[in-house]
């Protein structure tokens, strides 16, 4: 939550689109984008973070439709989200990490992304002497999906500095489901940053921030908003406070299980575009 009691995972939430609004000393704004609306927002340091709730990053915010529903233009969405996550994956092996709980609708975007994404780490070395060339061509990329804290007992921070100890990966992409303000960003647009992520912090259930600075390597988050907290939206439309001795609710789209298979689908498609060049949006929904 932000100092101006927006509860939001969003960066484009956090600076108001007020005509003659100027952003704060340090943030740039730019547009872009074909099939969906791209936002970049840049960030030169961490004096936001106690004001608007974020640090130094690129958020690279992607508006579009209701990803729910099926789009003609889900090649194109595919390979746009692809080009804009490529920009921030280094080269050298990934980890991806699906963030989030499985059991929990609105909170399974993470671990169903992770089920879609191709784990390629292990297919040199079994594959050695084998006359295929489309494997030699793809990029290590290992994959992770191990639940959260209530479900194992470990933090997911203190896991994954664990795996990346072992494997050592250039990057870690970390994919969670988001909270949002605005209702109408439910279920229509995706977040990209190079700034890491706290898990929950959108539905003031936070854990450890997964970050360069705790993980030792860079981390790329990804994510769709699929929650929105009942007492910022009430705020947002009247412009009054709730009471804090009001029922504490997060609001989801009626349709979320139908939105948490095809937005974590697409946030795969995009992944696997994106650490894997050589393949064709044909290749990737042949995986599926």
């Amino acid at each position: 939550m932000n100092s101006n009691g927006i509860r939001t995972d969003l960066a484009l939430e956090c600076f108001p689109e007020d005509e003659g609004y100027e952003l704060p000393e340090g943030v740039t704004m730019s547009r872009r984008g074909e099939a969906f609306r791209i936002t970049e927002i840049d960030i030169a340091d961490d004096s936001c973070m106690e004001t608007l709730g974020k640090g130094k990053g690129r958020y690279i915010t992607l508006e579009g439709g209701e990803l729910s529903r099926f789009s003609p233009e889900y090649s194109d969405m595919a390979q746009e989200l692809a080009g804009e996550l490529g920009q921030l994956v280094p080269e050298g092996d990934i980890l991806v990490a699906g963030i989030g709980n499985s059991d929990i609708t609105p909170d399974a975007v993470g671990p169903q992304t992770a089920a879609r994404v191709l784990a390629t780490r292990h297919l040199q070395s079994e594959l050695a002497g084998e006359d295929m060339e489309i494997f030699r061509s793809l990029r290590r990329v290992s994959v992770l999906a191990a639940g959260v804290l209530g479900q194992t007992g470990i933090e997911t921070a203190e896991l994954l500095r664990t795996v990346c100890g072992e494997l050592r990966p250039a990057a870690v992409i970390a994919v969670d489901a988001l909270a949002c303000s605005d209702i109408s960003r439910l279920g229509t647009v995706i977040q990209l940053s190079d700034s890491g992520i706290s898990p929950g912090s959108g539905v003031a259930n936070s854990r450890r921030e997964l970050s360069e600075r705790t993980l030792g390597v860079p981390v790329i988050a990804a994510g769709v908003p699929t929650v929105a907290d009942l007492r910022t939206i009430v705020r947002s439309f009247t412009g009054q406070s709730v009471s804090s001795e009001g029922a504490d609710m997060i609001v989801t789209p009626r349709d979320i299980d139908r939105l948490t298979e095809r937005a974590s689908q697409l946030l795969a498609f995009g992944i696997n575009l994106a650490l894997h060049p050589a393949l064709s949006f044909e290749d990737v929904r042949g995986l599926f």
